[in-house]
């Protein structure tokens, strides 16, 4: 009688012990880029719904009206910060910005904004914030470029430089292979995530962009996504080699992200380098060498996209004249 009831409570033991262990999303079986793929679809999956998260100028502006609805995250360098920025915004180096966003009730504003000069390395670390559960984290749409002329960094980033070496040639997707392998060392996909996105914001955006020319310069040496709708990608033409993966539906775990190189630098490319500056976040954080092509198609195909439907561009109406603190 006492050996039955010492085996009844060891099974006992043994269950109340294997659903502890079910409720803390650990699968110690399961690679950490698979639980981290799982755990980000699960809560939100940002970049394959909301993303981009911008804000526009103006809109800014109308919630600078009641201060307490807006918080500004200015991650400009401290010299150009103290040349004139937005009233009311706060300096932050992007290495210290998760720390930063941690002393303050991010919740109790409508808006947290994430300003920069362009809205390419805004957009990298609001991703970031978002996929960390900061869901009212935005990036102010062509960063201060477009808050007062002042600002314009974008006017002289435009051009036509690669236009003529764009192609119609398209380039078919590569077998579904493995996910990168991560060793953070958590076991589940929330703190994989913030060991991750910890990494990432503390090495800054440098990483994670590239510009045109070096792309060029050896096109073998990258795998490129076009990340446009699928008929963009063939007018007005891509970069030669680049495969096309559309926005929002691709790059989940049962449509193509494996279809992604784990030996190669993954250059990403969107019309202005913003959104897939939140694309390298995602795929970084899942342990991808990828990089954001800087200013996008704006930046070497200008005139071929401008004024075209459902292309964005730069222009000097997106400056909107505002007055700033010096």
């Amino acid at each position: 009688m006492l050996l039955k009831s010492f085996k009844l409570w060891a099974l006992m033991l043994g269950v109340i012990f294997i659903v502890s262990c079910s409720d803390d999303n650990s699968n110690p079986s399961k690679d950490e880029s698979l639980l981290l793929v799982e755990y980000l679809e699960a809560n939100g999956d940002y970049v394959n719904t909301s993303a981009p998260a911008m804000i526009e100028a103006k809109d800014v502006k109308a919630l600078m009206a009641t201060p307490e609805r807006v918080h500004i995250i200015d991650v400009r360098n401290a010299t150009d910060f103290a040349n004139g920025h937005i009233e009311g915004a706060v300096n932050v180096n992007i290495p210290d910005a998760l720390d930063y966003i941690k002393t303050i009730n991010a919740s109790s504003f409508d808006k947290i904004v994430v300003a920069c000069y362009s809205g390419q390395s805004a957009s990298y670390l609001t991703a970031l914030f978002r996929m960390l559960g900061y869901n009212n984290a935005v990036t102010l749409k062509w960063g201060y470029s477009s808050w007062n002329q002042d600002f314009d960094k974008w006017t002289a980033n435009v051009g036509n430089s690669k236009a003529t070496q764009m192609t119609t040639t398209p380039s078919l997707m590569p077998d579904a292979g493995k996910l990168p392998t991560l060793t953070t060392g958590k076991s589940n996909g929330k703190d994989i995530l913030e060991s991750r996105a910890g990494l990432l914001i503390a090495e800054g955006y440098k990483p994670a962009s590239i510009t045109a020319d070096e792309v060029f310069s050896n096109l073998n040496k990258y795998f490129i996504v076009n990340y446009w709708p699928d008929n963009h990608y063939m007018d007005p033409g891509h970069i030669p080699g680049a495969i096309n993966y559309v926005p929002k539906s691709d790059l989940k775990l049962s449509a193509y992200l494996k279809t992604l190189p784990t030996d190669k630098t993954i250059v990403v490319y969107c019309y202005t380098g913003q959104t897939s500056s939140h694309v390298a976040a995602y795929l970084r954080l899942l342990g991808y060498d990828a990089k954001s092509l800087s200013y996008g198609a704006n930046g070497m195909m200008y005139d071929l996209i401008n004024g075209r439907t459902g292309f964005s561009t730069w222009n000097s109406l997106f400056i909107e004249g505002y007055d700033y603190v010096q």
